[in-house]
This record gives C-alpha cells, structure tokens and sequence, in this order.
C-alpha cells in the first residue's frame, strides 16, 4: 500500500473523485434501503447523494483543468490510512439511528482526507478547493440536521418513531421473547426430572446447565436459519439469533442456579427447590408482561398461557422424576 505522503497531487484528486461517486452510492443505498420504512429520512439521504455528485463534479473540473480526461487507476483502499467503508451488503436492515451514525463517520472520514490533502496540496487552486471541500464535510452535519428538519414534519417523524418501535419489536422482542419462553418453559421438565430422580443438587446444576445450552444453541440458529430479513425487514438474523439464543440460555440458567447450594447444607435440596419454583414463577409473570407491552396480548390472557403452561411442564417434571 502507498503512503499518504507519498501522493501526487494527481492522485490526491482522483482519489477523492471516486470516493465522492462511491460516498454517493452509499447515501443512495440507504435511501433505497430507507424508503419503504422512512420516506422521509430516505430523501435526506438522497439529498446528501446530490451534494457528494456536486463535490465529485468540482474536483473533476479541478483534475480536468490540470491533468486531463484520464483518471490513473488508484484506489483509496490502495493508500495506507486513508478512509474506507464497510461493504453496503453490511448495512443492510440496520436501525435508522445506526444508519445515521454510519453517515456522520463517513463524513468525519472525508473532511479528514480533504484536510491532510489541502496541507499537502501545492497547487493554490487545487489546496483552495480542498479546503472548501473539507469545511463542506464538516458541515455535513448540520445539512443532514437542516434536511431532517426540512423532510421529517411533526407526522413524518411520529409515524418513523411508530416504524422504528415496530422494527424493534421484530428484531429483538420477538426473538429475545421466544427465546425466554422456550428456556424459561422447556428446561423445565429435564431439570425438575432430575432433580426429583436424584435429590442431589450438582447433577440437577449439570442437567440444567447442559438443557439450557444445548436448547440455546439450538433456538438460536433455529432463529438465524428461520428467515435471513430482506423481505420481513426482521434485520441480520445472525443477530436475531443471538438474542433469541442468549435470552434462551438465560431462561434456563435462571432456575438452574439455584441448584449451585452444595449438597453438605442440611436440607439443601429443598432450598434449592423452593428458590428455583420461585424464580420460575417470576420468569412466567415476567413473560406474560413482555408479551403484554409489546405483543398486545392481554395480560389477563398473557398470564394464563404463559403460566398454565409453565406448570403443566413443571408438573410433567416433578412427577415423572418422582416416579
């Protein structure tokens, strides 16, 4: 790779004429990415596209002017430091809110870039457009503040704030819920099985550990393979499948600890049992709550789904351990 300081002023400029047609590109897969979920936020985007097709057309009649019709064949990703961008397909789905912050780090980028290039610029023209183009990306800020004061109306911005609670809801309720009910419910009958078979707390601890895991693992790329977010809008699903495969783990971790008092405590056994039955009740109730909030299930009936299930499981559990 080639050194900054090592540029020619003919480089420098047609380094920054392509990296304003890609920044533009960019801008203009957000839009498109944005357009069905923030009309508004995705004209702002447009709008910034324009400005970087300015600031391209600038520099190209600076290069014309001093070199030329012919660009040499160098890249940005060719020059060691220089600024680089995450490849589009990693942008995909993200929050509205991420998305923003990726374009104020692509703008802190370029104003870097213009800056350096201006301090090393001979040329009074080209070292003056430099500046100016650095002062532009510096205030790219503010502009993109200006466009979504312009685009985003009091209705514009309620209904992204709708869209944006829907999106959460999807990407990270829904598969962190499904993951908790399956740990919360599932591990259940394996681990009050065992306790109840044995009566020792370590191999209940050691067959609570292993369900919870192992059923972690297993929702979490149940929930990754399910559905890859390009027509749902769901998002990455190796992230829905994180947290649906954590939350899991967590589900089933949370009544499995107890189990953890050492088998030398008088009456260990019961302790154990007694706080595990009273983390399961409040992992059901905290269930039946998150889908209350956030699945517009009544809570009456949250609770009697949720809870009437997780004790026939229960009961599954202690009876069949017990016989």
């Amino acid at each position: 790779m080639k050194a900054f300081a090592d540029l020619t002023e003919r480089e420098i400029l047609a380094i920054a004429i392509a990296s304003e047609e890609e920044d533009a590109r960019i801008y203009l897969a957000f839009a498109e990415d944005l357009d069905e979920r923030y009309p508004a936020s995705a004209k702002t985007f447009r709008d910034m596209a324009n400005v970087e097709h300015t600031h391209r057309d600038m520099l190209l009649n600076q290069y014309k002017r001093r070199f030329g019709d012919i660009l040499p064949p160098i890249r940005r990703e060719d020059v060691k430091g220089t600024l680089k961008r995450r490849p589009i397909w990693l942008t995909k789905n993200l929050p509205l809110d991420r998305i923003r912050d990726e374009a104020e780090v692509m703008e802190h980028q370029a104003a870097r870039y213009y800056q350096l290039a201006a301090e090393q610029a001979t040329d009074v023209d080209t070292r003056k457009l430099l500046g100016e183009l650095a002062l532009a990306e510096q205030g790219h800020e503010k502009l993109a503040g200006k466009m979504s004061a312009d685009n985003l109306t009091p209705d514009a911005r309620e209904e992204e704030d709708r869209t944006r609670h829907r999106l959460f809801v999807l990407q990270y309720v829904q598969p962190g819920l499904a993951g908790l009910m399956d740990g919360s419910v599932s591990t259940l009958a394996p681990l009050f099985a065992a306790a109840f078979a044995t009566h020792h707390n370590w191999e209940t601890f050691l067959v609570g550990l292993a369900a919870s895991i192992g059923a972690g693992i297993s929702m979490g790329f149940a929930e990754a393979l399910s559905d890859d977010g390009s027509l749902t809008g769901r998002g990455s699903p190796w992230l829905r499948g994180a947290v649906c495969g954590v939350m899991t783990t967590l589900g089933g971790l949370g009544h499995t600890i107890p189990y953890l008092v050492p088998d030398a405590w008088p009456n260990s056994f019961w302790i154990a049992t007694g706080v595990a039955g009273a983390v399961v009740f409040v992992e059901l109730w905290a269930i039946a709550f998150i889908r209350a909030k956030y699945m517009d299930t009544p809570f009456l009936q949250a609770v009697f789904q949720i809870v009437l299930g997780g004790v026939i499981v229960l009961a599954a559990g202690i009876l069949i351990g017990g016989a």
